[in-house]
């Protein structure tokens, strides 16, 4: 049990929310998991998440950590009916959202005064499945999980969250909420636009699906990912997907260009590139 959070609330009780709870809840930290549905309730009591309630008030009571598992739009708001419902004033806030400045903006604002704190997490771990239903307890491991303190919450505080996220299995790194947005938008969020429009051109008709190998599915799978969660992201970090898009369909351009004047040549010399960049990845994970 990490000792610097005995007692921990989960709200949200979607595949990541899920997936940390079911990490927990063998470890000897009191967890509770707060969702809004009744059958979402009912799944993790199945899962062996005893402390799953719809109950707000019963969730946050002595708690020592909180964990924002829902959408970003929704966690100020979320952050709000928590502090109505008691909310310990030495409570720790953190989430696990894919963009840092919205909630960094948002939230600090409404704990002025009341001696909670606020520190952004992103643990890089998700899958095109969604919902309790596909949660794991081994969704973390080896994960890098990035780390935002903006509002320079105390280092002793920063350092429990950090041995938190160690102790489920993830590695961590600190930067501030603008560069994690820029880097996110280009390693995670630019790369689910290209397989949703890869997804739309290529299966354009859905029946040549049943002829296509491996690359087709690789390339496509993570469009799969629930589309408002994916709307939401990627409006709520336009600022830094601007560029990499921009710098993608120029890329695009090339290629095309090359194969319009039927250099190969050149488009060996791109193809070649991209194999030397996607290789280095494989040294790196």
């Amino acid at each position: 049990m990490n000792a610097d959070f005995p007692n921990i609330t989960i709200l949200g009780g979607g595949l990541l929310g899920g997936s940390l709870a079911m990490k927990l809840a063998p470890t000897g930290h009191h967890v509770r998991l707060w969702a809004r549905r009744e059958q979402t309730i009912q799944t993790a009591l199945e899962s062996g998440i005893q402390g799953a309630t719809k109950d707000l008030a019963e969730a946050v009571r002595g708690t020592d950590l909180v964990v924002l598992a829902v959408p970003v739009g929704s966690m100020s708001e979320l952050v709000s009916q928590a502090l109505e419902a008691g909310l310990p004033a030495a409570c720790l806030i953190t989430d696990v959202g894919s963009v840092k400045r919205a909630p960094h903006d948002a939230i600090p604002p409404l704990l002025a005064g009341r001696g909670n704190d606020f520190i952004g997490s992103h643990p890089m771990a998700g899958s095109e499945q969604n919902g309790l239903s596909a949660a794991s307890p081994d969704l973390f491991q080896n994960a890098a999980c990035l780390l935002t303190n903006d509002e320079q919450v105390p280092a002793s505080r920063a350092a429990a969250l950090e041995r938190f996220w160690q102790g489920v299995g993830c590695r961590t790194t600190w930067m501030s909420a603008a560069a994690h947005d820029e880097l996110v938008a280009r390693i995670s969020h630019l790369p689910h636009i290209v397989a949703a429009s890869a997804a739309r051109i290529c299966l354009k008709n859905p029946d040549d699906g049943r002829f296509g190998g491996g690359g087709l599915r690789d390339t496509t799978r993570v469009a799969s990912g629930n589309a408002q969660m994916w709307a939401e992201i990627l409006t709520e970090n336009r600022q830094a997907l601007l560029e990499p898009l921009r710098e993608t369909i120029a890329d695009l351009s090339e290629i095309l260009a090359m194969l319009e004047s039927g250099d190969q040549k050149a488009a060996l010399q791109w193809l070649a590139a991209a194999k030397h960049q996607r290789d280095t990845l494989h040294s790196i994970c």
